[in-house]
């Protein structure tokens, strides 16, 4: 079967137009929100910091979001898409929780009590909270109805990449058991990206000073991390005991890692004054979403080295295939690879599957 063009069906285009129409509406209103900002309060005073911060996160992620949706449809992968509605809803919590931060940021009791006037530190009519609140606002509703129809874009699109399923009837149950946790683990690996590298954006520009032991850990960690999840999709590619073994290992002390970030959010600081508040919701989700994600690779990552040398490896390599499995090469993992014929990635090719059970 020839190659299909890519976004050569109306449900794709829908799909990949909703993700850009909401990601620049998205953008265009917090946009709003830090120029409104900052023409009144300075930056540089830590309990300003989450308005820039926001911005920073909410960018990150619709380029991610983007992104992921482009390669997944490219690779056909329903696991990724599934994963993406995960992935918005989260977004959608955190935007929840936006209007909060920037309420408790911008408003001071004391200050509005001396100056009942005050633009900034007061709530009510002609104040600064009262002109952003419509757009803080805004944004989730822009999130859930993207979300909804997001919905109902990938439940197309389940039937539109999943009808090679029926290619492997008849199939070894096992080694297509198999092969969807590798995939699985596949598409955490880019999610885990993003969480890992949303916390560090977070905590670089709202806490850490350079100097400290924090931000030399956040240094430090950062390469280390990268290194890990690279090594961890090139290992289970090629089935390697040892570098499997070793990446499981740094995944664990991200995960750990993690832990100490979430009690350093909320630890008491006695009479200094926690230099986390002012960002702490919107880090705690970030840092409870990444702890679960990569202890989930993690977990997954045990299943996958404990099926290395059951014949799984041609799957992944394409050997001895008439076509090459979407989703498997490590190169996918940055958005390289080419475009195959129209067929899912959530299960081999009967070719596959006939040389896993012989």
């Amino acid at each position: 079967m020839a190659p299909e063009p890519f976004l050569a069906t109306r449900t794709q285009r829908v799909f990949i137009g909703t993700i850009m129409a909401q990601g620049a509406a998205v953008l265009a209103m917090i946009g709003l929100v830090f120029q409104y900002v900052e023409e009144h309060v300075p930056f540089d005073t830590i309990r300003y910091k989450s308005v820039p911060m926001y911005l920073a996160v909410f960018a990150l992620a619709e380029l991610f979001e983007l992104l992921v949706a482009f390669d997944a449809l490219r690779l056909r992968n329903i696991i990724q898409l599934i994963g993406m509605l995960i992935f918005h809803a989260a977004l959608i919590v955190m935007s929840s929780l936006e209007l909060i931060q920037t309420r408790n940021a911008l408003l001071n009791t004391e200050g509005c009590a001396q100056d009942p006037t005050n633009y900034v530190q007061c709530s009510g009519p002609g104040t600064l909270i009262a002109k952003i609140r419509p757009f803080l606002i805004a944004v989730p509703c822009v999130l859930a109805t993207a979300w909804i129809a997001m919905l109902f874009c990938i439940r197309a699109l389940y039937f539109e990449f999943g009808w090679a399923i029926f290619h492997v009837v008849g199939a070894d149950i096992k080694a297509r058991t198999m092969y969807q946790y590798y995939q699985v683990i596949i598409c955490l690996l880019k999610f885990d990206l993003f969480a890992y590298f949303g916390v560090e954006i977070q905590l670089l520009i709202v806490v850490l000073t350079s100097g400290t032991v924090d931000f030399a850990i956040t240094i430090v960690s950062i390469p280390l991390a990268l290194l890990a999840f690279i090594f961890c999709g090139y290992a289970l590619r090629c089935e390697i005991k040892w570098m499997m073994s070793i990446c499981l290992a740094m995944l664990l002390c991200v995960s750990a890692l993690m832990v100490y970030k979430l009690y350093k959010y909320f630890k008491p600081y006695g009479d200094a004054n926690n230099p986390f508040l002012t960002g702490r919701d919107t880090l705690t989700v970030f840092t409870v979403s990444g702890f679960l994600l990569i202890f989930a690779t993690f977990c997954i990552g045990l299943r996958c080295l404990a099926d290395f040398g059951k014949g799984l490896l041609d799957a992944k390599t394409h050997k001895h295939s008439s076509y090459t499995p979407l989703g498997t090469q490590l190169s996918d993992l940055f958005g390289k690879g080419n475009t195959p014929n129209r067929i899912s990635s959530y299960t081999a090719d009967v070719s596959t599957t006939k040389i896993l059970i012989d």
